[in-house]
């Protein structure tokens, strides 16, 4: 039995079973949980693949044009118009819960997407432009790969987390319930057994 002090009675018996009827959906639940969150994950794996193949591109797209403003604008003058763009704006992270996992979102100005100009058109040329245009587009892709490797690494942490809860009711607990309840129907079993022949030697005295 679980407990050596548990009364050997069959309303103990239905408790067991009851007990052991709970886990099992308890079981089956973390198990479709499971199931989602991998299939969430796996999704922002091939989501996060192709962010990184388009930084890749864009980064190159974006350093061999700032190869080209450099030749024409000379690393000085770059520099001095470069210390004269301001900062990007601030971001916002929202989160979202999926079967339990935190994944967050982050939210760009939407200012910040038109891509602004700050700084006078007369210091600098249409080549520039585009290089600023190119290089915020490559931040936006950083972001968003930021956004998905930290939903991945929250995906596999409740994964991990759920895989062992399902383990401690398939492996321990389930079978644990199990080997009580057939212990117990056991006994009782015999019980009745020793009832049966307690009255019958009862009846054949009288």
């Amino acid at each position: 039995m679980a407990k050596n002090n548990m009364a050997y009675t069959k309303g103990n018996l239905i408790k067991l079973k009851k007990s052991l009827n709970f886990a099992k959906k308890g079981y089956n639940l973390l198990d479709r949980k499971r199931v989602v969150l991998i299939k969430e994950m796996m999704t922002l794996v091939d989501e996060a693949k192709e962010v990184q193949k388009n930084i890749e591109e864009q980064f190159s797209k974006a350093y061999e044009l700032l190869n080209q403003v450099n030749l024409v604008l000379g690393k000085e003058n770059l520099d001095n118009i470069i210390d004269a763009i301001s900062l990007e704006k601030d971001y916002d992270i929202l989160y979202k819960s999926v079967m339990g996992a935190t994944v967050p979102k982050i939210i760009l100005d939407k200012d910040d997407k038109k891509t602004p100009l700050s700084f006078g058109i007369h210091d600098t040329y249409a080549g520039f432009d585009r290089l600023l245009i190119e290089f915020k587009k490559l931040r936006i892709l950083i972001y968003k790969l930021t956004e998905i490797e930290n939903a991945v690494y929250n995906l596999a942490n409740e994964i991990n987390k759920t895989q062992k809860r399902a383990n401690a009711l398939d492996k321990i607990q389930i079978p644990k319930l199990q080997k009580n309840i057939k212990k117990l129907e056991e006994i009782l079993e015999e019980k009745d057994i020793e009832e049966f022949f307690r009255l019958k030697k009862v009846k054949s005295k009288k």
